[in-house]
């Protein structure tokens, strides 16, 4: 019979699945785990009505099976069971598949198999594996502070030299892959087919805050903020160490200083040199205009090794300013705003296109897209890249009339 953990506050299930792991030591052989990350959904997936819904969904689907099911903190779901009873797991795991089939999540994530919606455990050969997880997750439970009140509940603080010692401590011992997430960056065709190019990868500074930091603003002080962007940079590039795949090309945000650290140094003697060359840095305009010398030593470091680099952070304001070939970059990120629709006069509308023209479309991304305005203003402008909610939603709909045409 399966025994449910059921979802109550603070009831230590992450206390109670650790106890289990360790029990299961010399008990692993003919035993399975599933850890489904509902946490890594997008926001509006993770309300709690939704929560308990799949809570309830696959527990009942696997009423009558011999195991145990966690409902952790975090809202992630863990099962454990017997291997002779895989394929009704795996029938529960696609009914939550079905549930949350909207989800970005699901729908670049792989069926059945390891993937970012799902972990599988085959306890006689992944028991190591499985057991570290467990305490990365009972580590994670430990350092998680009280949520503020929906209502009426205290107000966040700014970030202050104090509360970012708490934090880089309390990074220390966090697995940060439950609030890493991807958006892919797109080619849009003339009818809207969406082609994507590659995969921006980034630590979620919401979710990030709502795990450890929920009384504090992290972004209040822009400088405590960019010392801890340096942090998040090295998590990262050890994340990536062990997550790359040679068959996908990523981005992501690194600091100026982290690409002259050894952190970087260990991160490119780890992949290929066609790896290098699928791995887009984007770096923020501030930081490199901070210290030119710095950014130009990196920069020829950087491409000498085969890596791309785009200037992220632009505005239509700022990048007539910007020369991207005097900078020696690949490409440069804009970022949409009710303020660009606002650009109404001819001259400014001819201004603003041969800018692009010069920076040249095909290098430049329209970052931020959430509605149609967006991609109908980009492609006016001759812009041939875009990122956004809005392209995720036209991935999805292609997806969905693959699967209904297969």
């Amino acid at each position: 019979m399966n025994r449910a953990q059921s979802p109550r506050k603070n009831s230590g299930h992450e206390y109670a699945l650790l106890e289990l792991a360790e029990r299961l030591e010399k008990h692993r052989d003919g035993r399975l785990a599933v850890h489904i990350h509902l946490s890594r959904l997008a926001p509006h997936n993770r309300r709690i009505q939704y929560i308990r819904l799949a809570f309830s969904t696959f527990d009942d689907s696997l009423a009558h099976q011999d195991g145990q099911t966690f409902l952790l903190r975090n809202n992630d779901i863990v099962f454990v069971g017997r291997t002779e009873r895989a394929k009704q797991v795996e029938d529960a795991v696609i009914r939550l598949r079905y549930l949350f089939s909207e989800d970005a999540l699901v729908q670049l994530s792989d069926e059945s198999q390891d993937s970012g919606f799902c972990s599988w455990y085959v306890l006689d050969r992944d028991y190591p594996s499985f057991l570290d997880a467990c305490r990365r997750i009972h580590q994670l439970s430990l350092t998680r502070l009280p949520q503020t009140l929906a209502d009426g509940g205290p107000p966040r603080s700014p970030i202050t030299p104090k509360s970012l010692t708490k934090l880089e401590e309390l990074l220390a011992g966090t697995d940060l892959s439950n609030i890493i997430r991807n958006q892919p960056i797109c080619a849009l065709g003339e009818g809207m087919e969406a082609n994507t190019l590659f995969h921006e990868i980034y630590v979620s500074i919401g979710d990030l805050e709502e795990i450890l930091m929920p009384l504090v603003q992290l972004g209040a002080n822009p400088w405590l903020f960019q010392y801890l962007t340096q942090i998040l940079d090295k998590r990262m590039l050890a994340h990536l160490s062990r997550e790359w795949s040679d068959e996908r090309s990523f981005s992501i945000n690194l600091n100026v200083s982290t690409i002259l650290s050894p952190d970087f140094l260990r991160f490119d003697k780890q992949i290929s040199t066609s790896a290098r060359g699928r791995l887009v840095i984007e770096i923020q305009k501030l930081d490199i205009f901070a210290d030119m010398g710095a950014f130009i030593f990196a920069r020829e470091y950087a491409r000498d090794r085969g890596y791309r680099l785009c200037l992220d952070g632009m505005t239509h304001l700022t990048l007539p300013f910007i020369d991207r070939e005097k900078l020696g970059l690949d490409m440069v990120k804009l970022l949409w705003s009710p303020e660009f629709a606002g650009v109404e006069s001819a001259r400014q509308l001819d201004d603003l296109r041969a800018c692009i023209a010069g920076v040249g479309p095909s290098r430049v991304i329209l970052a931020r897209c959430d509605s149609e305005a967006a991609i109908k203003a980009g492609r006016a402008l001759g812009i041939g890249l875009f990122q956004g909610r809005y392209v995720n939603g036209l991935l999805q709909q292609q997806t969905r009339a693959a699967r209904a045409r297969a």
